[in-house]
């Protein structure tokens, strides 16, 4: 009898583990990680064409030290915040913007000084960059729309009853979403 018990307690876990979303918490959990890691690797491709962008730029105008000193600084800032996916808080996402958020910040002011010379913005080789620049940032944006999706489908799933329950027991958190910084809604000051 006591071993028909266990039995029957056993065949009624799988039923009801299998039943109450477990395997669809982990397959979504795993998204949300594979979708941060697709955001990490379109920040990663525009931090591996900066060196090439700031050789172009340097062949040009070498008189412009500081600003290419900031932005390899800045690339190296942005390159050196590595995010582990299950520790995806408000906290981790912000670091993480940050370090972005100043590279794109030098690159802008990379770009302002391309703008005092003309025969650079010619050179095939710095327009390509360029593109492949521009490129890469809509790429960013898709990915970071792809990543808030994903975490909202996530989120929503963990969160409907009676998910919730067997989500707290197996730590199946909330992630965050990858936000704009504040002041992203008000437009730049471009002064010529």
């Amino acid at each position: 009898m006591k071993r028909f018990r266990i039995v029957l307690i056993a065949l009624v876990s799988v039923v009801l583990f299998s039943s109450c979303g477990y395997n669809k918490m982990v397959e979504m959990d795993e998204q949300v990680t594979a979708s941060w890691a697709q955001v990490e690797n379109v920040y990663q491709r525009r931090a591996d064409l900066i060196p090439n962008l700031v050789n172009t730029v340097k062949g040009y105008a070498e008189h412009e030290q500081e600003t290419l000193t900031g932005v390899i600084e800045a690339r190296s800032k942005a390159t050196s915040v590595n995010i582990d996916p299950a520790n995806l808080n408000p906290q981790t996402i912000q670091q993480f913007n940050q370090a972005q958020e100043g590279l794109s910040s030098a690159l802008s002011k990379l770009m302002v000084v391309v703008e005092r010379y003309p025969d650079l913005k010619a050179n095939q080789n710095f327009m390509e960059l360029q593109a492949q620049l521009e490129g890469t940032e809509n790429r960013i944006a898709v990915e970071r729309r792809k990543f808030n999706q994903t975490t909202q489908s996530y989120n929503a799933y963990i969160r409907k009853f009676p998910r919730v329950i067997y989500a707290g027991w197996f730590g199946f958190e909330k992630k965050t979403y990858f936000e704009a910084q504040q002041g992203a809604e008000q437009a730049p000051e471009v002064q010529f």
